[in-house]
């Protein structure tokens, strides 16, 4: 975490939140990028954020950019890791890591063998065998945040299923009309599929940008609604 985003704070609070950066886990890509969380303000609420996890749906790095950009909320805590899938998102531009694992087909919760390395959903041999997705389970273990949002392109629409529902849709309704939301089962072996599974008290779901870059005029509007729904937390 560079100096600029602890300018708001005053040294206690830095010294508490270097030494929870110094507690949660440093992942690494199967070519050796970092991947790591950044910490904005501490509290009894934790929100998480991915913006991409998919090499080739990008667009949320814009938005989780803008949102390290403000102003930390009182007793909230955001937690942002730019993306999953450094060597997909910033080196290859393709959906799957550098082993051409589809990360979001790879979580342990209803996986199943799916395509084969080249395919385009290819679950990898085995739950959890990329290390991108093994680190990703390692920080939600660590964090425990209330809700969990991902950001992937091109279906236009806030999804989720079982009891992420309710805050989707609260998500879907601070963005005032951008995007949509929709019930849908989860796929097999994703993100959002294990931690649902995993935790009774965690919301976990996706927010599908539309194509190409999100307009600079909405980015301000999805920082506001991610901001607005950390204060919230877990919707029941």
């Amino acid at each position: 975490m560079t100096l600029n985003l602890f300018m708001w704070w005053s040294m206690p609070t830095v010294r508490f939140l270097a030494a929870l950066l110094a507690a949660l886990p440093i992942g690494h890509s199967v070519q050796g990028r970092p991947i790591r969380p950044v910490v904005l303000g501490h509290g009894s609420r934790t929100l998480l954020v991915v913006g991409c996890i998919h090499g080739n749906e990008p667009a949320g790095m814009a938005i989780t950019a803008a949102l390290l950009r403000s102003r930390p909320l009182p007793g909230t805590r955001v937690v942002v890791v730019p993306t999953v899938n450094p060597d997909g998102c910033r080196a290859l531009g393709t959906r799957g890591n550098a082993h051409g694992v589809d990360l979001n087909r790879n979580f342990p919760s209803n996986w199943a063998r799916i395509g084969r390395r080249g395919s385009f959903q290819w679950s990898g041999p085995r739950p959890l065998s990329e290390p991108e997705s093994r680190y990703f389970v390692a920080l939600v273990r660590a964090l425990h945040p209330d809700v969990t949002i991902v950001f992937h392109q091109h279906e236009d629409v806030v999804r989720a299923w079982g009891r992420s529902r309710p805050t989707a849709r609260r998500f879907a309704s601070l963005l005032g009309g951008v995007l949509p939301y929709r019930d849908e089962r989860w796929p097999y072996g994703t993100e959002a599929n294990w931690q649902n599974h995993a935790f009774g008290d965690e919301a976990s779901f996706v927010v599908e940008l539309p194509a190409g870059s999100v307009p600079t005029s909405l980015v301000p509007r999805y920082v506001r609604a991610l901001r607005e729904l950390a204060r919230v937390g877990f919707v029941r």
